[in-house]
């Protein structure tokens, strides 16, 4: 868990150094939101809802299966009616109402702002025919620089013609007049205002596109309709016109078919009404040819008794029949079975046994699901049940006689009384056909006469088919751009920009940076300091009572040192070598500081120069370099080669004593560049010069060449009590530390500590805070690395 929460905060810690890139980006994302929010143009939404009114004539057999869902008609209505808000149709008729077709737009430096409603600075009149104007496309520029003329221009950069308002302007499109608004035009005067017509059914097109018209919910009447539009004042418009001209396409479909309704009646009526007046003509006529006056009377009373005797000889015949099928299914029945009851026969006795007998039944059956036909209580109920079908039949027997004996009598006395009306003479039956053909044209005429009066109440109030529940309304507030939301991701952009650039970096570089990463791979070979990176003008040598980060980490670094080899307790424990693994890793400035830092104590110190293939101690101690308290120069006197060589030259021989900070630090040079560097190393003169000098001095640090190109400080590295492998931070591949940490695992260097060198300040060990800020450059707050 430890482990989690260290690496968790190495992780947030290699990013929160660079928050001052994190600053700029967010500042700059910022700046860019900033900058959209106030050239982008807003948009505005305005929302409206309307109520589909049922159809009243609709069935209630109809909408008592849309109750049940069987049939989805209500939810198929609402869809029908949202296709027809949607219609093209609709969306060209309210363009050509509120002109949208042609637009005002006044030039700005960045953005041109567009104007809407009453604040047009004039209006246009058209010449040409609609046809042409309404399928045309054309943009001009008007210049107002007075409130009698203006400047007209179809091409911004072209030359301008002057004009008077009222005039006749020659287009592509035809002519059109200028009409000035006399409130509106002070407003707009020393601008430039763009006029652009585009094609009324493409603009139709684009706001059929835009809208979005869409039901509540699955079983609402209700329909939104909402439009997103830059001008708030339009968008209401279009909504609102949307629904006023879709209502309207619906009255004038109600009254289209309410005229032609009345049409057909008319044509109707003026045939029937010649048919009733020609039929009068006829009783009228027939009456006075015939002699009768009133017949009606006369044949009444027959009439009535024959109706009489016919439903009573009926209503005997249906009892007949009745009687006779239950007997034949009483008769026809094996076993015990249910029979009807209330099938309308009028004998009380016989429903009565009838009703007894199934409830007998209905006990059988019950006792037989637990018994069988030979319990005693089922053969007693048998018992019953068949001395009830035994009288049923009995009494249906004499029913049915009896019925029978009726139906005789009826059918004689309808004989005799049918007899008298066939009796009666033909003028009736002619008289009242022609009756019967009177009342039939006149009930149909007077039903036209009604059915005319429906209609035209139906075309005087032909209502809408919608309702408005909420007319269009919108929000002051623009829906985009949202500031927050811009701001908001403007924010999350600047902040991942440079994490992303960080992350890439991170994760491509595959270069040391601090003591901290060299620690995870070193294991238990201890990294003793880590040194700062030196900018140019930074000295290389650490001075008289420095107070630096470098004077600091060179002190450390004297004293880990100064510990490890007191925890040894051996003789001979003086001699340091500093090693790297390439040139310019800064092994010869970490040995020429630690020998000035040991010099600084009083300690007597020796500096060798033991990279006799490059050697780089001159750098460092040479008047060259504007080093005023460094008096030696180089090659006066022999170096550590001529001394490998010559067997004569003693070490006093080679030595150059130099003054560093009023001290003295005692300096071998490499000597000239021999041609057998390798071989000169392997000779005894080396341990001989080795075996002199630790016993002279306090301490002896040798810069040797690097390990990973040269073999030459392996050769000598036996004779080292310390070796200190110098890397650099940003420089030094991690898998390049696989050397020295494999030569030391197989015995080849002994006593192994590393050194980073070049650490950047915020890369260093708490903080960079070495000195307490004594004698540090304090970077400015601008400063990014």
């Amino acid at each position: 868990m430890n482990n989690s929460v260290s690496e968790l905060k190495d992780i947030l810690n290699s990013y929160l150094k660079h928050w001052k890139w994190f600053a700029l980006s967010i500042l700059l994302t910022g700046l860019i939101a900033f900058i959209y929010l106030r050239y982008t143009v807003p948009k505005y939404s305005a929302s409206a809802k309307v109520q589909i009114l049922e159809n009243k004539g609709a069935s209630s057999e109809l909408s008592v299966l849309q109750d049940l869902d069987i049939f989805s008609g209500a939810k198929t209505q609402i869809e029908d009616e949202v296709e027809l808000l949607k219609a093209r149709d609709n969306f060209v008729q309210l363009v050509k109402k509120l002109k949208l077709n042609v637009r005002y737009f006044v030039k700005g430096n960045i953005r041109d702002s567009e104007l809407y409603g009453t604040s047009y600075p004039f209006s246009i009149n058209f010449l040409s025919a609609d046809s042409i104007v309404n399928k045309s496309k054309h943009h001009f520029f008007i210049d107002l620089n007075s409130e009698t003329s203006f400047q007209y221009g179809e091409e911004e950069e072209a030359p301008f013609k002057s004009y008077d308002f009222g005039s006749k302007i020659k287009t592509k499109i035809g002519d059109v007049i200028l009409i000035p608004s006399t409130e509106d035009l002070k407003a707009y005067k020393n601008k430039r205002v763009k006029v652009v017509i585009d094609p009324i059914p493409d603009v139709a097109s684009g706001y059929r596109d835009k809208i979005v018209v869409s039901p509540a919910n699955k079983l609402s009447n209700i329909i939104n309709i909402s439009l997103t539009d830059p001008i708030q004042k339009r968008a209401i418009d279009i909504v609102n016109e949307l629904i006023l001209v879709n209502n309207a396409n619906a009255v004038a479909d109600k009254k289209a078919i309410a005229d032609r309704t009345s049409k057909f009646i008319d044509d109707r009526i003026s045939e029937i009404y010649t048919n009733l007046s020609s039929v009068d003509e006829s009783a009228e006529s027939f009456k006075e040819s015939r002699g009768i006056a009133d017949l009606g009377s006369q044949s009444n009373v027959n009439f009535n008794q024959s109706a009489a005797s016919e439903q009573q000889l009926q209503s005997v015949s249906i009892q007949l029949n009745i009687a006779n099928s239950m007997q034949d299914l009483i008769n026809d029945q094996e076993g015990f079975d249910y029979i009807p009851t209330n099938v309308g026969l009028n004998d009380a006795g016989i429903a009565n046994a009838a009703q007894r007998y199934n409830e007998l039944i209905a006990q059988r059956q019950r006792l037989l699901e637990s018994s069988n036909e030979k319990n005693p209580v089922i053969v007693k109920l048998d018992q019953q049940l068949d001395g009830l079908r035994k009288g049923m039949q009995s009494s249906l027997n004499n029913v049915t006689n009896n019925l029978d004996l009726q139906v005789n009598s009826l059918s004689k006395q309808l004989s005799q009384i049918n007899s008298r009306i066939y009796a009666a003479p033909s003028n009736e039956r002619a008289l009242r056909d022609i009756s019967r053909q009177q009342q039939t044209t006149e009930s149909l005429y007077l039903y036209l006469l009604q059915k005319r009066e429906e209609s035209q109440i139906t075309f005087a109030s032909a209502a809408p088919k919608s309702k408005i529940v909420d007319a269009a309304y919108g929000s002051s507030l623009p829906i985009s751009p949202k500031p927050k939301i811009v701001y908001l991701a403007a924010i999350i952009f600047g902040l991942l920009i440079p994490f992303s650039i960080i992350y890439a970096n991170d994760l491509l570089d595959n270069k040391l940076h601090n003591k901290l990463e060299l620690e995870k791979i070193a294991g238990d070979i201890p990294v003793i300091v880590e040194i700062p990176k030196l900018g140019k003008k930074e000295s290389k040598l650490v001075q008289k009572d420095d107070r630096s980060v470098l004077a600091e980490s060179l002190r450390i670094l004297r004293t880990n040192l100064n510990y490890i080899q007191r925890s040894k307790k051996s003789e001979g424990n003086n001699l340091i070598f500093v090693t790297s693994s390439v040139p310019g890793e800064g092994k010869t400035l970490v040995s020429s500081n630690l020998a000035t830092i040991y010099a600084n104590t009083g300690q007597k110190v020796l500096l060798i120069g033991a990279d006799i293939r490059n050697p780089k101690l001159y750098n460092f101690f040479s008047e060259d370099k504007n080093q005023t308290d460094l008096k030696p120069k180089r090659s006066t006197k022999n170096g550590l080669t001529e001394y490998l060589i010559d067997s004569n030259l003693e070490v006093r021989d080679i030595i150059v004593p130099a003054q560093v900070n009023d001290n003295q630090i005692d300096i071998i040079f490499s000597g000239k560049i021999p041609p057998n560097p390798a071989e000169l190393l392997m000779g005894d003169r080396v341990e001989e010069l080795f075996s002199k000098v630790t016993g002279l001095y306090d301490y002896v640090i040798v810069d040797t060449a690097p390990l990973m190109v040269v073999t030459d400080t392996l050769l000598i590295s036996e004779h080292a009590s310390q070796i200190l492998y110098v890397v650099k931070a940003e420089f030094t591949e991690t898998k390049v530390l696989e050397f020295p940490i494999k030569l030391k695992n197989e015995g080849k260097l002994k006593n192994l500590s590393f050194v980073v060198n070049g650490v950047k300040q915020s890369n260093l060990g708490y903080g960079g805070k070495y000195g307490y800020g004594y004698g540090k450059t304090i970077k400015k707050w601008w400063s990014f690395s």
